[in-house]
């Protein structure tokens, strides 16, 4: 198979902290792994250069014409797309359709992996909606392929409208982990210990954006269920942003004190032993704005066991009575029994830990998912080439 060169669209990119733009990196680097020349085109970050070599990888950040929260207006895509086989967008982007206009003009296979919906209210709401509906709904028709991290989360998407009639054109391809760095270990001691958390405690850990942008983590959910549990449960929940406050107000007027630590922002190299320290973690989100959860993949690939939220997307990661359970969005007296059942069997805890590891090294591997897009981009293409070859017969 011949080296591909590739170009991958995002309107994040780590060190911006986004599941969106992480993907986007884990996708690049695998592919740069695999042998391709793979240039990122994302939007201008303070602090960071406008070109970049990384792992093997190209970065270029684009200035925007005008920005909006995580939506820039990049009119230099449509000239920078120039010279590659292949485009792969990693949409929503409002602002970044100019990657599927480049795709048009250059005749380049257009590929697009649709993340999640994009759910705003009120007067945002309106004009989300009618991009959605105009140049999101050309965007998304415009390309060869449509890639949704579960065919689950795609039949209940907004874009399952917009992409009525594309069916052969729409795949799936999931989310992935890097089972190396999340492993799990036998002594995490030292981390509760730092917060005075005593061995004999039991821990439920949620990692989330607290901001804004992340209204639908659940953490209110958490809350309210840790409320009906017993004082010997401590909560970890990991994160920060512009809501967090909020929350250690909520927390302070259901009594829980001392027993929720808000640890706020936590370096990626440190994460895994958030999960390895944890009895359970929890992803209780309350809608569709969450589509998949990389947190769960994390926390099983430490064989930590989870319990989530029973949502399109969400559910499909987690193999429910083996490795985790589910229960219904924003039902706190559900989840509360549901941590309180697993924590009184350690048991089956650990069996489910241990299966988790199992299923998500085989499953969700980044190397894993970098063959399969690999394998994707080469079925794309052997396609354009055969379709071209008999347009011109």
């Amino acid at each position: 198979m011949r080296s591909l060169r590739i170009a991958h669209v995002s309107a994040t990119f780590p060190p911006y902290r986004g599941g969106t733009g992480n993907v986007c990196a884990q996708n690049a680097y695998q592919l740069a792994e695999r042998g391709h020349c793979v240039t990122v085109f994302s939007a201008a970050m303070a602090g960071q250069p406008a070109y970049e070599q990384r792992d093997g990888i190209t970065i270029r950040r684009l200035r925007p014409l005008v920005r909006l929260g995580n939506a820039p207006l990049l009119p230099g895509l449509v000239t920078a797309l120039r010279g590659f086989d292949l485009i792969h967008l990693h949409y929503p982007f409002i602002g970044g359709e100019g990657a599927a206009l480049a795709a048009l003009l250059a005749h380049t296979p257009l590929l697009i992996t649709y993340h999640q919906d994009v759910l705003l209210h009120g007067a945002l709401g309106l004009v989300e909606q009618a991009l959605r509906h105009s140049v999101g709904r050309a965007a998304l028709r415009s390309a060869q392929r449509v890639l949704f991290t579960s065919a689950d989360y795609g039949q209940h998407s907004h874009s399952s409208e917009l992409l009525r009639g594309c069916a052969e054109r729409v795949g799936e391809l999931p989310n992935g982990v890097d089972t190396q760095r999340f492993s799990p270990q036998t002594s995490p001691s030292g981390l509760r210990a730092r917060y005075g958390i005593d061995l004999s405690e039991q821990v439920i850990l949620l990692v989330a954006g607290l901001d804004r942008a992340h209204y639908f983590k659940g953490v209110h959910v958490l809350l309210a269920a840790l409320a009906r549990l017993g004082p010997t449960l401590r909560g970890l929940i990991v994160g920060d942003g512009d809501l967090r406050a909020a929350y250690m107000r909520e927390a302070q007027r259901l009594g829980l004190g001392q027993r929720v630590i808000f640890t706020g922002r936590v370096d990626d190299a440190a994460l895994p032993g958030y999960y390895q320290a944890a009895d359970l973690t929890v992803l209780p989100s309350t809608t569709m704005g969450e589509a998949f959860g990389l947190v769960l993949l994390e926390s099983l690939a430490c064989a930590t066991p989870v319990i989530a939220s029973d949502l399109p997307g969400v559910r499909t990661v987690v193999a429910s009575g083996r490795d985790g359970l589910l229960v219904p969005p924003g039902d706190a007296a559900a989840l509360g029994s549901a941590i309180g059942d697993l924590l009184a069997d350690d048991g089956r805890r650990q069996l489910m830990g241990r299966h988790g590891r199992e299923r998500v090294v085989h499953q969700y591997d980044w190397a894993v998912i970098g063959a399969r897009l690999e394998a994707i981009y080469y079925d794309l293409l052997g396609e354009e080439l055969a379709s071209h070859k008999i347009a011109a017969l």
